[in-house]
């Protein structure tokens, strides 16, 4: 009788980087058609200063191959754990392997934040590598569904547009003005879906902050009120400018800060020579996000849809 692949687990290193890298664009070229995962990306998670590799992170190998990896996240200091997970399609054991060593220390770190559950989150494509059938018959549902939207760049048709009357902009290469940037992300994004409040010094290991061009950060101020908008990107992919965050206060929404703010990231990133742009959304985004960038030319790129398990803590 032929045995099945050797399988092998341990927790990942720093320098397993490239042959993740190389697992996440072989399962991106699955689920949207082309290999999109930087190698800084994958560093920047196993070098996170809040991430224990040790006890958060498995890789399976199935006769010497990378077929699965987990990560965890505890941004909340709670009971909201977060997970990422990957897993080629022919190996299912595996991954499902690595989704119970998660699940396991995810109760763990609930407990430790003295939580009685651990209310766990996973991010997968829409059409994911990873048998859905699986995760339900473990407990997982979907519940909320993201969108990647991207929009193509050209100079001819994104010159940078004029300043709206009242409206001022700056960037944040002061660290002034980082600091503001990172308050007006936190205050705009306070009650969207998932959101965990981040310190500014958490805020900055988030965005890898090293390799931010802060000029690319964008504060808009309303004559009269102050600073009303902030947009965050990042122009450290290969396939496209990024935009993280898109933020109004409440107060100025309505008033076409948030449309002038991408349309300026349009125009920038098209004369610095960049192609696309793209960003995510929450389809279920009370701001009126999805429409604004609809309007504004962007397309869905790819669905991501948000699954959730609750664990009781020592269960």
């Amino acid at each position: 009788m032929q045995s099945g692949p050797m399988l092998a687990v341990r927790a990942a290193r720093a320098d397993d980087a490239p042959e993740i890298c190389a697992l996440l664009n072989a399962i991106d070229t699955i689920e949207i058609g082309r290999p999109e995962t930087d190698l800084h990306t994958v560093e920047g998670d196993l070098t996170h200063p809040e991430v224990d590799l040790a006890h958060d992170s498995w890789l399976a190998f199935a006769d010497g191959r990378l077929v699965a990896y987990t990560l965890l996240w505890d941004d909340s200091g709670a009971e909201r754990i977060d997970i990422d997970h990957y897993v080629l399609p022919a190996h299912q054991a595996a991954g499902e392997r690595l989704l119970g060593l998660a699940e396991e220390r995810a109760r763990a770190r609930a407990g430790e934040n003295g939580a009685r559950q651990a209310v766990v989150h996973l991010q997968l494509n829409q059409e994911p590598t990873t048998d859905t059938t699986l995760l339900a018959g473990r407990g997982w549902r979907r519940v909320r569904r993201y969108q990647v939207m991207i929009r193509a760049l050209s100079p001819q048709h994104d010159p940078v547009p004029p300043l709206p009357t009242g409206v001022t902009l700056r960037d944040c290469t002061d660290e002034s003005d980082r600091r503001r940037a990172h308050a007006l992300c936190q205050e705009t994004f306070a009650e969207h879906f998932d959101h965990q409040h981040r310190t500014y010094e958490q805020w900055l290991d988030d965005l890898d902050a090293a390799r931010m061009d802060w000029s690319l950060v964008w504060i808009a101020s309303l004559e009269g009120s102050g600073d009303a908008a902030v947009l965050l990107s990042q122009n450290d992919r290969a396939t496209m400018a990024w935009v993280p965050n898109v933020g109004v206060r409440k107060e100025a929404r309505g008033r076409g800060i948030g449309g002038y703010l991408l349309r300026h990231a349009f125009g920038e990133y098209a004369r610095r020579g960049r192609d696309t742009l793209g960003l995510g959304v929450d389809t279920l985004n009370e701001s009126g996000a999805l429409r604004l960038y609809e309007a504004h030319g962007m397309r869905m790129h790819f669905a991501v849809d948000t699954w959730e398990v609750t664990l009781a803590v020592g269960g």
